[in-house]
């Protein structure tokens, strides 16, 4: 045999040897690249899955505690101790009606107010065919459990509504101890909506392990895991669930799956299964997480991008071995170091368009979200205007009459002194008549522009035209409840930062208040104070009314909180509000038996002249 066959031939065995290690190191890195991928895949899973959670139990947490605290607010409310201490017409219609207004604010199912006997006296839902009112409620253990330990959650389906909700009931103490049981139930149905539509199956246990809340509604009272005949029965026997059957859910262990926390469910495939706690409950928040796509894909994507790195690693090594192409190898290196570092810009740059856009996203949802709330508050203000409006326009009514009849009159008696030929009299009744129509005239104007809904705009007003706005609409009451308004003089050219429209509400507001606390009073006396220091101007509205009690002024300008039969609290809420938002502060000074004195402390928005 020649020596050029034998190099020939060992040339061949080389790359022999050399295609078959190439294979096997191949078929060894797609096989691990592919485990790696999908393990990679799952922890991305795990992630996205912790992120789902934690939002799901922020917005269940959310409705609960709004929920609670409305529980805790109507538990010290006096007009329910009072309901409760004397259960008349009067108090029970009263109650209703006030039960349906917080209910239809708050997005509750139903309130209901529990006496100690356990029969539901006044309700949210007195109108509907279904009423509480009337049924006795002793033995729902949310009522008992309430009257033994002070407050209580209990889920349940509804004996008459058959509706599924969370009781939250508090007991209500008055002088003589225990006097009843305030119920509020939520219903859940609207953040079911939402979980169904995020894509995954997310549902909510309780300690047993039974389905409360789900985005699969035929989920709903299956249990986790087969629970024992003797406790089942109790469960059907109170009636907690109705006849659910309490089957187990379609769930088991997945099969050769990257990791224990993976199930399957029939007819979905596999998901990524976590189980997170619920504050302030002993609920448990479980979410299935569609996974059998995303494993694929991760573990097929390291596959193709290992496949490609190993199989160039070798075609190089083939390359090194001839040397004869020593400067192709190099060159194809340099060729495909370069495409690799595109990829890797572009899957930058589409990482970074991808961010960019759920940023942008995020962003218009919160200023839709602010803008809405802001029109909220502008709608709340502009009722609140109206409502003084109504209190106000029977008193300018009779202020309008007054110069109606006198033109009537004056047009009379000009026709006559015209008919004798006198047009000197004749002309000084026409101009009455213009003065008078002039006063009628500014009467609307500033009844329509305080009726206008305000821009919102801050900027500078002259205070003098404010006061004179305020007195014009209120002035008439105050003359007519025989109280006395005395005003400190108006520096000229004082302006304070503020809205014209808003603020002469504020002051309405105040003023009338001062009004309805003197109406029993023989001697009633109002003073409008007005300071300025520095960059800050100050108003205050005094009244020699009955004041206030500590714990009532300490609550003042919380909603809800009201001394006036019918009134709904939210007047000075509103006030305080709208001051605020100009950039000054609402305070309240007061004793009982001295008066009242609000201080409104505002920006001066230009210095005087």
């Amino acid at each position: 045999m020649s020596g050029a066959t034998q190099r020939r031939q060992r040339r061949r065995i080389e790359w022999l040897i050399f295609a078959g290690l190439s294979l096997v190191s191949l078929a060894l890195a797609v096989w691990f690249a592919g485990n790696y991928g999908t393990r990679q895949a799952a922890e991305a899973l795990r992630a996205q899955a912790a992120g789902s959670a934690t939002l799901d139990i922020a917005v269940l947490r959310s409705e609960l505690e709004k929920q609670r605290t409305l529980s805790l607010v109507l538990s010290r409310d006096p007009d329910v101790l009072a309901t409760l201490s004397a259960p008349d017409g009067s108090h029970i219609g009263a109650m209703n009606a006030k039960l349906e207004s917080l209910n239809a604010g708050a997005r509750s199912a139903v309130i209901y107010l529990i006496d100690r006997t356990g029969l539901a006296i006044a309700s949210s839902n007195w109108k509907e065919d279904i009423s509480f009112v009337g049924t006795n409620y002793a033995f729902r253990p949310y009522f008992t459990e309430a009257v033994a330990k002070g407050d209580t959650e209990h889920f349940a389906l509804g004996t008459v509504s058959q509706r599924p909700g969370l009781y939250i009931a508090r007991r209500i103490e008055g002088p003589g101890g225990m006097q009843g049981v305030i119920v509020v139930k939520v219903e859940f149905f609207s953040v079911e909506e939402d979980w169904h539509r995020s894509g995954a199956i997310v549902y909510v246990t309780d300690p047993r392990g039974i389905v409360l809340l789900t985005s699969q509604p035929e989920w709903r009272f299956m249990a986790q895991a087969s629970i024992p005949a003797e406790e089942a029965a109790n469960i059907r026997t109170s009636l907690q669930f109705g006849d659910s059957p309490l089957a187990v859910l379609p769930i088991r262990r997945g099969q050769a799956t990257p990791g224990a926390d993976f199930v399957s469910l029939r007819g979905s495939g596999l998901h990524l299964a976590s189980v997170s706690e619920v504050p302030s409950t002993n609920w448990q928040l479980h979410l299935l997480q569609p996974a059998a796509r995303a494993l694929a894909a991760g573990a097929a994507t390291l596959r193709s991008i290992t496949f490609a790195l190993v199989g160039a690693t070798l075609v190089l090594l083939g390359i090194l071995l001839h040397r004869r192409q020593r400067a192709i190898a190099r060159t194809a290196e340099l060729t495909e170091a370069q495409i690799e570092l595109e990829h890797r810009v572009e899957a930058r740059t589409l990482d970074l368009s991808q961010s960019n856009a759920l940023l942008s996203a995020e962003i218009d949802e919160r200023r839709k979200v602010e803008a809405k709330l802001q029109t909220a508050r502008d709608e709340l203000t502009q009722a609140n205007r109206l409502a003084l409006l109504g209190q106000i326009t029977a008193g300018l009514a009779h202020e309008v009459n007054q110069p109606v009849a006198a033109i009537r009159s004056f047009a009379d008696n000009a026709a006559i002194f015209l008919d004798r030929s006198e047009p000197v009299p004749a002309r000084q009744n026409l101009a009455t008549i213009a003065g008078l129509t002039e006063k009628i005239a500014d009467i609307i104007a500033q009844l329509r522009r305080f009726a206008r809904k305000a821009s919102g705009d801050v900027g500078p007003v002259a205070l003098r035209d404010v006061l004179d706005g305020a007195l014009l609409l209120v002035g008439i009451r105050a003359r007519r409840q025989g109280a006395e308004i005395e005003v400190d003089p108006v520096v000229d050219g004082l302006r304070v930062a503020a809205n014209r429209v808003r603020l002469e509400q504020v002051l309405v507001n105040l003023l009338q208040n001062a009004l309805e606390a003197m109406e029993e009073q023989p001697d009633q006396a109002i003073h409008i104070g007005i300071t300025s220091e520095g960059e800050l101007v100050r108003l205050s509205v005094s009244d020699n009314g009955p004041g206030l009690a500590p714990e009532v002024t300490a609550a003042l300008f919380t909603p809800f909180t009201t001394t006036k039969p019918g009134g709904l609290g939210l007047g000075l809420v509103i006030s305080k509000d709208i001051v605020e938002e100009f950039g000054g502060r609402l305070e309240v000074e007061s004793q009982p038996g001295q008066g009242c004195r609000f201080l409104v402390t505002l920006k001066r928005a230009e210095k005087e002249g």
